[in-house]
């Protein structure tokens, strides 16, 4: 009985398994893993413990999002406009919008920069991968969508053997992991706030919320995806330690300072093998791939939500033109931009996380004023313990975004 009580339980955590963890995977997107890889290279194995506070702080925000979308059955973008209005909801999705147009048009320069190192120039690489993200989401079911976003999923697993091959100092690893250090230089504050500012961001909890309506998941499912999204926290930032740690083992102790992913992954082949750089290659292909098709996805489900069209993956083109009308523009937005001559894709990516920072502090006020209302979530609202706990990190995030704002400002006017 005992065994049948275990199997059934593996059973529904397989059935909603999705949501959560495709969700945190697609956060490390070409941005974070620049950030990661950039960590590990100038400092070392001294930044991984910070891994532990965005694992929790991740797993916080996004269970908030998750259980909201399992009560209510709506999106996001639908609770913030009929709790606040059109004013605040038309702000919040204009600059959502342009956030997220410039973190796809990093994707797509993740994409590019990913091929290229296996020789596809980005010319042939970002029309074609443009058109199968495309051809994917239009034709495809919300389960067959998923399942492909899952396999992406584990393409990431190649950092872990990026990792593994660098033969890092695990002794180290673990000391740094776990007992913190600091440093006030400029680009170790700038790297601190920034392992934070790209673990979490607006786009995310929009699209959590809106893939846990369209997979049906419901306040009696819940229990088993709140695992899920706990462990999909936990599975995100078990990938960032390895970027950090394959950098801190053969770029730092070599000396050698990169600008981006794409620079790490050069770099590890005459010091860990070609095999470790066609790995990091392909980590950041499979990353950039995800990333892409969610944070489109994540718009239109937003801006859809907001206004009331018709929206979902298991609705067709004519049932939803609005919402597939939207995820085409954006994805054409984003390839035509990396394909454009002498742009600055470092300027883009750090600009994106600006307009990131900029919108978050708002989007989790949102949350936690609506997880808190009871004639939304009953009986689900917060516990007086969950709220200092949840306010605790939303303070913390705002400041912490705010400190990255001025200084990441200093620094381009500087």
């Amino acid at each position: 009985m005992k065994m049948f009580k275990k199997w059934r339980r593996l059973w529904f955590f397989l059935a909603v398994l999705g949501p959560g963890i495709i969700t945190a995977c697609a956060d490390n997107d070409a941005g974070g893993i620049t950030t990661y890889s950039v960590a590990g290279s100038s400092f070392g194995y001294s930044l991984l413990w910070m891994l532990l506070i965005t694992t929790f702080c991740l797993a916080v925000v996004q269970e908030i999002c998750a259980r909201m979308g399992a009560v209510t059955g709506k999106g996001l973008s639908d609770l913030i406009r009929e709790n606040f209005g059109l004013r605040w909801t038309f702000f919040a999705m204009t600059i959502l919008l342009i956030a997220n147009i410039f973190t796809l048009i990093a994707d797509f320069a993740g994409i590019a920069a990913s091929l290229e190192i296996f020789g596809i120039v980005k010319w042939i690489s970002v029309p074609i991968m443009a058109l199968i993200i495309w051809y994917t989401v239009l034709k495809g079911s919300y389960k067959i969508v998923e399942r492909i976003f899952l396999v992406f999923c584990l393409v990431q697993f190649a950092y872990v053997f990026s990792g593994l091959m660098a033969r890092p100092d695990w002794g180290l690893a673990l000391k740094s992991t776990f007992i913190p250090s600091f440093s006030f230089e400029p680009h170790y504050l700038l790297l601190f706030i920034g392992i934070i500012g790209t673990t979490i961001t607006p786009w995310m909890q929009f699209y959590i919320q809106s893939s846990i309506r369209d997979k049906g998941i419901n306040i009696k499912q819940y229990k088993y995806e709140r695992m899920e999204v706990l462990f999909g926290a936990f599975f995100t930032d078990f990938i960032s330690f390895f970027i950090i740690v394959a950098c801190a083992a053969t770029l730092y102790k070599m000396g050698i300072e990169i600008n981006s992913a794409k620079d790490a992954a050069i770099a590890l082949g005459p010091i860990a093998g070609n095999f470790a750089e066609t790995l990091f290659g392909l980590g950041l292909f499979g990353a950039s791939t995800l990333t892409a098709s969610i944070v489109s996805l994540s718009s239109a489900y937003a801006i859809c939500e907001a206004f009331g069209w018709e929206n979902g993956i298991n609705k067709r083109f004519n049932e939803a033109p609005v919402f597939y009308g939207l995820f085409t523009v954006l994805l054409g937005i984003g390839a035509a931009v990396v394909l454009l001559p002498n742009i600055s894709l470092i300027f883009v990516m750090l600009l994106s996380q600006e307009i990131n920072g900029f919108l978050l502090p708002f989007i989790l006020v949102f949350m936690i004023l609506l997880v808190n209302n009871k004639k939304i979530m009953g009986q689900h609202v917060n516990s007086r313990g969950y709220n200092i706990l949840a306010w605790f990190t939303v303070v913390a995030l705002i400041i912490l975004t705010i400190i990255l704002l001025v200084v990441s400002f200093s620094a381009l006017l500087g």
